[in-house]
């Protein structure tokens, strides 16, 4: 057998992420034992889990995976979402792990009580993630 096919046969795509920074915590699992994704988010406000069609992804070629969460919704006030930019990662098979550093963004969506006001809509709050990227078997 070739390196080349050797090395391909040694890796795979990493589909767990255990991330921190900023004072959050954050799991992500792109699929779980029933293959729908998996969530949990924790800061000094909140501990959330979510699941399936609770959690937004968006492929984008350019960066690789927006995963998305709704933290807080707000009657007439707005939402507070939840955004992390999740790297493509190639870790070593069966069960390896590789560092990740990443950025996630909360995002504060103000909906107006009463008449459209001009203006910003949404304000961002950036953080810098760190943590490991694994592959689980479901």
């Amino acid at each position: 057998m070739s390196e080349t096919r050797a090395a391909q046969v040694a890796t795979q795509q990493a589909n767990n992420f255990s991330l921190s920074g900023g004072g959050i915590l954050v799991d992500y699992s792109s699929t779980s034992s029933n293959g729908q994704p998996r969530l949990t988010y924790h800061d000094h406000l909140r501990n959330l889990s979510f699941a399936g069609a609770d959690i937004r992804t968006v492929e984008v070629p350019d960066i690789g995976t927006i995963v998305s969460v709704t933290l807080a919704i707000t009657v007439d006030v707005g939402s507070t979402t939840f955004s992390v930019l999740i790297p493509h990662v190639v870790v070593p098979a069966p069960t390896g792990s590789a560092p990740v550093t990443t950025e996630a963004v909360t995002t504060i969506h103000r909906m107006p009580f009463g008449p459209p006001m001009s203006g910003q809509r949404e304000v961002y709050n950036a953080v810098r993630l760190t943590g490991v990227a694994s592959h689980f078997v479901f």
